[in-house]
């Protein structure tokens, strides 16, 4: 029989992970009363008010300290052993969707969880609850950020626009705010898990996703009596429709190897039915799997929405702001991941993710430190949509941050050993100082006139 001291290691941590699910088991059911009741109290990106709130009397309750106010509405917990070792970052987010005609959303706001991202909240204090135990915490070094973001979901463009021209932003999702902040700086790994829709009862990890930038369209026409005398007017819907025709026409130039999305809505077509419309906007995604075609199409979609503007004598105004980077998860951290889930529910029932061609500004954070994003299929429906179901809390709340502090575990054990190779062998793509150089180069805002 093995005794050597690697021997005595494993024993050592795992009898941290049974002192950590045994902590968890007996606090199961308040956690996902708190996912419950986000979920009956759904708020949009940046005013996530009562959301927060929540989190941060929470954190307090359990000896955390806490930050409030990060990035307007964002909160962080800091669990910190006293001992220097790796620092890991899990992350949960407080947003909501906008989405009218889901069973729990809010009558007035329409604000809808139809992404799950209460399960998120509730698996991230899944983890602390965990961590906190006295027993597992002797066993660790290092520390850990408990991050409730803001923001994830990147929609009311113009709201976040005003918000930004107020100085209380700058980046429209609140991830970049955190990093913008200074709060990657010495983060080593994170970590968060979204909840899916994949073969039910799982967890998928790895895939990676599409990266995109945001653009706010406003045509300026003419108003004029539409039955009298349309004649003396320049119709701004007329040109945003031309405008959105042309984008079309771009499609069949987009590679199906970049992944290209481009969805434009208009958000307002006119004043009243009786006057030519004078003021049109649009809001539209450009998504891709990369840099390089985002960028291109960027410009193809500016060609064609100028296109309509100079058919119909308005003008149009092009604002472009960052969207959020591709996301690349890590490999090695994965593979840490991938044994933890399986001591769950099994090595059959943890599945590989394909490239998704919806965005997260967990990108962003897979730029500037090792990241994982694993999903915990327990829901119903389509994503965004209005059948959109958590069914399973047991898998997306409990499992899932089981998972996740069982990775913690094994990456602040043994003097933060594992930790420590996992982040000294990330070669990220970029430093910080870099990602806000390049976040801020896609801002545009240009008016071309007739």
């Amino acid at each position: 029989m093995e005794t050597g001291p690697e021997s005595h290691a494993m024993t050592d941590r795992l009898d941290l992970k049974s002192s950590f699910n045994k902590a968890i088991n007996g606090r199961a059911d308040e956690l996902e009363r708190i996912a419950r009741d986000i979920l009956d109290h759904p708020e949009s990106g940046f005013r996530e008010t009562r959301t927060s709130k929540l989190v941060a009397d929470w954190f307090t309750e359990n000896g955390l300290d806490v930050q409030t106010g990060v990035a307007k509405t964002g909160v962080i917990g800091t669990y910190d052993t006293g001992r220097p070792g790796p620092h890991i970052a899990v992350m949960g987010e407080l947003d909501s969707l906008i989405v009218p005609g889901h069973s729990h959303a809010d009558p007035d706001t329409g604000a809808a969880h139809a992404c799950g991202h209460h399960a998120q909240i509730g698996s991230m204090l899944t983890v602390a609850v965990g961590l906190l135990d006295e027993t597992v915490k002797k066993g660790l070094v290092g520390k850990v950020s408990f991050m409730a973001a803001p923001a994830e979901e990147y929609i009311e463009l113009e709201y976040r626009e005003s918000l930004r021209e107020n100085g209380e932003i700058e980046f429209f999702g609140g991830k970049q705010e955190f990093i913008r902040l200074g709060f990657f700086e010495g983060v080593d790994i994170a970590m968060l898990t979204h909840t899916g829709s994949e073969t039910a009862g799982t967890f998928g990890i790895g895939g990676s996703n599409n990266g995109m930038i945001g653009k706010t369209v406003q045509y300026i026409g003419k108003a004029a009596h539409a039955g009298g005398s349309p004649h003396l007017g320049v119709n701004a819907l007329n040109a945003a429709q031309i405008g959105l025709a042309a984008v079309h026409a771009q499609r069949e130039t987009f590679r199906d190897a970049d992944t290209v999305r481009v969805h434009p809505i208009i958000t307002r077509g006119g004043s009243a039915v009786n006057s030519v419309p004078d003021d049109v906007r649009i809001e539209t995604y450009v998504r891709a799997s990369n840099v390089p075609a985002i960028l291109s199409t960027s410009e193809k979609v500016d060609r064609a929405l100028r296109a309509g503007a100079l058919a119909t004598g308005a003008s149009v105004r092009i604002q472009t702001n960052p969207g959020y980077l591709p996301a690349r998860y890590d490999e090695r951290l994965i593979e840490v991941y991938r044994h933890n889930a399986a001591s769950l529910i099994g090595d059959d029932n943890v599945i590989d993710l394909n490239h998704t061609t919806g965005c997260t500004d967990v990108g962003d954070v897979s730029q500037i430190v090792s990241t994982i994003q694993p999903t915990a299929n327990a829901t119903s429906g389509n994503g965004h949509g209005i059948d959109y179901m958590v069914d399973d809390y047991e898998l997306a709340v409990i499992k899932a941050g089981k998972a996740m502090g069982l990775t913690v575990i094994d990456l602040l054990a043994d003097n933060g050993e594992q930790g420590n190779r996992i982040a000294g062998s990330f070669n990220a793509p970029m430093t910080v100082g870099e990602y806000l150089s390049r976040m801020r180069g896609f801002r545009s805002d240009k008016t071309y006139e007739e």
